[in-house]
């Protein structure tokens, strides 16, 4: 993801020995510290029951902490006001959450409405956010969430996250519930809007391949919240820290780490090395070497051409030798 600017309103999220004991004695959270930088986006990951959803929940305190400590910008949000601190920190769920008998503008409008915004005001921001989610205003804010597809109403939830401009926003599992091809769609409209406004992000995602997609970094989690690694996606792919991170990772961890990793010009064959360079398989040079190595072996050439993503003329080829030594690189 380009490391643009994070937003003026972008806070830093600091876990300090965060824990979770339940009155029966059962540990959801052993003791976790972490720190997501402003305008990070981190996504949790790890097998089922070790705690990532209650490490979301209690961030913004719908589960309380039993230790440690949580800081939103150096202040400690366990001794603030839960229903402030909720409105200050946007929420994504998997099933989105929508009131149902609201329309879309008043579902966005939530919080600014609870806050006392302005008629005038609040309109003006959801319009700026439908826009922002790729949804057009004059369409689509009279409609309720029934007339909306799931892609849609996920849209919907995201704008009505950030409807306030929060400090922080929270997403657990937020593209789980609609089918893989809105899945990826939705992916690449979420990584177009952070790129916009590179707000700090916890996601908490069930999916290897999303998380590597979408994070800056990424924490590898055992039960009871235990933090394996915590690193880039490229550098948890290419050096798991132990045994449970390369499992849980997998052995097909090479063909992921090409969906990380960037084209480098350097690696390009001359476009006249090969006959009808023009005419064969290609890709823009801002794709990845998954997205290469795909359109090499559709091509049925043995190489694929890499375009300038602006003129299309081709700057060259990349072989797939190529794509295997950038891929180990």
């Amino acid at each position: 993801m380009d490391r643009t600017p994070p937003a003026e309103n972008a806070a830093t999220i600091t876990l300090d020995g965060v824990g979770k004991t339940y009155d029966d004695g059962t540990v959801a959270v052993g003791a976790l510290s972490l720190e997501v930088g402003a305008g990070e986006l981190v996504a949790l990951i790890g097998p089922s029951g070790c705690g990532k959803s209650t490490i979301l929940r209690m961030i913004n305190r719908l589960i309380e902490p039993t230790s440690g400590r949580i800081l939103l910008d150096g202040d400690d949000i366990t001794t603030a006001n839960a229903v402030d601190l909720r409105r200050k920190i946007g929420y994504v769920i998997q099933h989105v959450g929508l009131f149902p008998h609201q329309t879309i503008a008043a579902n966005v409008a939530t919080v600014p409405r609870l806050l006392g915004w302005s008629k005038q005001r609040t309109q003006a921001r959801v319009d700026e956010l439908l826009d922002l989610v790729g949804l057009e205003p004059e369409r689509y804010r009279k409609r309720y969430p029934s007339e909306l597809s799931g892609g849609q109403r996920q849209r919907i939830g995201v704008a009505r996250a950030l409807a306030a401009d929060p400090a922080a926003l929270l997403m657990d599992e937020p593209f789980s519930a609609v089918d893989p091809i809105v899945r990826v769609r939705l992916q690449d409209e979420f990584l177009r809007l952070q790129r916009t406004v590179r707000k700090t992000i916890v996601l908490v995602t069930h999916d290897l391949d999303e998380a590597v997609r979408l994070a800056d970094r990424v924490a590898v989690l055992s039960q009871h919240g235990m933090l394996q690694q915590y690193a880039t996606p490229i550098d948890l792919l290419r050096e798991p820290d132990n045994s449970f991170v390369r499992e849980f990772i997998g052995a097909d961890r090479g063909i992921k780490r090409l969906s990380v990793t960037e084209i480098d010009p350097k690696r390009l064959a001359p476009a006249d090395s090969v006959a009808n360079a023009a005419a064969g398989p290609s890709v823009p040079l801002d794709a990845n070497l998954a997205d290469a190595l795909a359109a090499l072996l559709d091509g049925g050439r043995g190489w694929v051409a890499v375009t300038d993503p602006e003129t299309g003329a081709a700057l060259g080829v990349l072989t797939a030798t190529a794509i295997a030594e950038a891929g180990a690189a």
